[in-house]
């Protein structure tokens, strides 16, 4: 699978999504990351975006964020992609699995988001995260 890294970065599954651009932070192959990514496009999880944290907020390294077309969808791409952490010895923490609008699946270093369309487009995390957020300042 090709994998795209920018600090807000599309992942080209299927040739569904445009303009990617090659980094030198692409995840290895045997990597949390890959195997999410590798589920959400088997499971055909629309507008996957990655982006890179590092530097940015000590919460995780990548966030990941897909659409789901259905509440139905929704849930059972959260559920490969819990499959696939579980696979790979990755223990996460999920919320919002029983509604399915917003499924937000923490596995430490990799935050993954699977939201139907219409919520995806009100909280608008690529914004909020992407590449014009200024770097967090640590209090010591």
């Amino acid at each position: 699978m090709r994998v795209a890294t920018l600090s807000t970065s599309v992942h080209p599954g299927v040739n569904r999504l445009s303009q990617p651009t090659i980094g030198a932070n692409a995840p290895l192959s045997g990597s949390a990351v890959h195997n999410v990514l590798q589920a959400l496009d088997e499971m055909k999880a629309e507008d996957i975006i990655s982006i890179d944290l590092r530097g940015k907020t000590a919460l995780a390294d990548e966030m990941i964020i897909a659409t789901g077309r259905s509440t139905v969808h929704v849930g059972a791409v959260a559920d490969k992609v819990i499959r696939a952490l579980k696979n790979a010895g990755v223990t996460a923490r999920v919320e919002g699995l029983p509604q399915c609008d917003w499924v937000l699946i923490d596995a430490g270093d990799v935050i993954v988001h699977i939201f139907r369309p219409e919520v995806r487009q009100f909280y608008n995390l690529e914004k909020m995260w992407g590449g014009d957020r200024p770097v967090e300042m640590r209090v010591v």
